[in-house]
């Protein structure tokens, strides 16, 4: 995933026991903490309560998408997680994670008829 790796969002993708096989440069950056061992490769299920695993795990097995916000050290995130998957087969989870402006405009488009 070359044209992931400078993007300005948090990209991390899990197989379906939870570990963690990509993460994208902001990915790092952002949950990467001095004197803990790199994560990718490691469990993400590790790092999440058990509310959260049992989310992570209901999503995988439905294939439904999940998206919220959170706001963390004067930071608003958009936080989209969705299985990804392989000839139709859920194969694991990716979670993209960005900033995003208190205020966020909001437009409504008109539906093209073409």
């Amino acid at each position: 995933m070359e044209w992931a790796k400078e993007l300005k969002m948090a990209i991390t993708v899990c197989d379906l026991e939870g570990n963690i096989v990509y993460m994208n440069e902001q990915s790092i950056k952002t949950f990467q903490k001095p004197g803990i061992p790199p994560l990718l490769g490691s469990n993400l299920f590790d790092c999440h309560p058990e509310k959260a695993q049992s989310k992570i795990r209901e999503l995988m097995k439905s294939g439904e998408s999940n998206t919220y916000t959170i706001e963390k050290s004067g930071k608003k995130k958009l936080i989209y997680q969705t299985p990804w998957k392989k000839d139709g087969q859920v194969k694991g989870m990716v979670e993209c994670s960005f900033e995003i402006p208190f205020e966020l405009p909001h437009f409504i488009r008109k539906s093209s008829t073409k």
